[in-house]
C-alpha cells in the first residue's frame, strides 16, 4: 500500500507509514479498516471507553493519538476484547498498552509503540473523529488504515482509489518477479540456461549510468 502511495507521487508524509515502532502485539495480526480517530493524552482512556460501547463499530479501526505517552498503558485485553465484540477491525495506539499475552490470545489486531503494566486514568472526553497526528502521520476520520507485521499505513480517503490501483500494479510486478526467481532456481538445478534475473528497470539504469 505504501508503495502505491509512492508510485502515485502523492503529497503524503512518509508515504503514509506510521513511525517504525508502531508494531503489532503479535506478528500474525493484520487489519484493514476505516479510521475512527481519538485525541487524548497522559494515559487517559476515557474517550476510548466512549467509543468502545456506544457507536457503530463494524469495519472501523480505532486510531488513538496518545502523544506517544509512555507513563501508562492506554488499554488492555478487557477494552480490546469489548472492541472486538462490537465489531471493530483493530486498534492503533500511539502509546503503550498492557496484557500483551492476553491480547495475542484473543487475536484482536492491536498496534502500539510499547508496553506498561501501569493502568490508565479516566479524566477527559478528549476529541473523537477529528483530525489527529498519530505516530508522525496525519490521520483523518474516514482514512484507510492497513496494518500487518511490518507496521501501519494510513491512506487519505481522497486518494484511496488511486493508491489501490497503483498497489495492484506493484503486486502484479512482484508476482512476476517471484515467478522469474522460481524459474531461475529451476533452471540452475536442471542445468539449463537461466533467465535474466534483473528487472528491466535495473538493466536500463545500469546502462544509462555506464554511458
Amino acid at each position: 500500500i505504501c508503495d502505491g502511495i509512492k508510485a502515485a507521487n502523492l503529497p503524503v508524509v512518509n508515504d503514509g507509514c506510521l513511525a517504525y515502532d508502531m508494531m503489532p502485539v503479535a506478528d500474525n495480526m493484520k487489519m484493514v479498516g476505516t479510521a475512527m480517530t481519538i485525541d487524548t493524552c497522559d494515559g487517559d482512556n476515557f474517550p476510548m471507553h466512549l467509543i468502545s460501547y456506544s457507536v457503530p463499530a463494524s469495519g472501523y479501526v480505532i486510531v488513538v493519538d496518545g502523544k506517544d505517552y509512555k507513563g501508562r498503558a492506554y488499554c488492555g485485553s478487557l477494552m480490546m476484547g469489548a472492541c472486538q465484540a462490537v465489531g471493530y477491525a483493530g486498534a492503533v495506539i500511539d502509546g503503550c498498552v498492557r496484557d500483551k499475552d492476553e491480547l495475542a490470545e484473543i487475536g484482536f489486531p492491536v498496534f502500539c509503540r510499547g508496553y506498561s503494566p501501569r493502568g490508565p486514568i479516566k479524566k477527559s472526553e478528549g476529541n473523537i473523529n477529528t483530525p489527529i497526528v498519530c505516530a508522525d502521520v496525519n490521520v483523518n476520520p474516514g482514512d484507510l488504515i492497513v496494518g500487518d507485521v511490518d507496521g501501519v499505513v494510513c491512506v487519505p480517503r481522497e486518494y484511496i482509489d488511486v493508491v489501490l490501483e497503483q498497489a495492484a500494479i506493484k503486486k502484479a510486478y512482484e508476482e512476476k518477479q517471484t515467478a522469474k526467481i522460481a524459474e531461475y532456481n529451476r533452471c540452475v538445478k536442471a542445468g539449463e540456461e537461466p533467465p535474466v534475473l534483473a528487472p528491466q528497470w535495473v538493466l536500463d539504469m545500469a546502462a544509462k549510468n555506464n554511458n
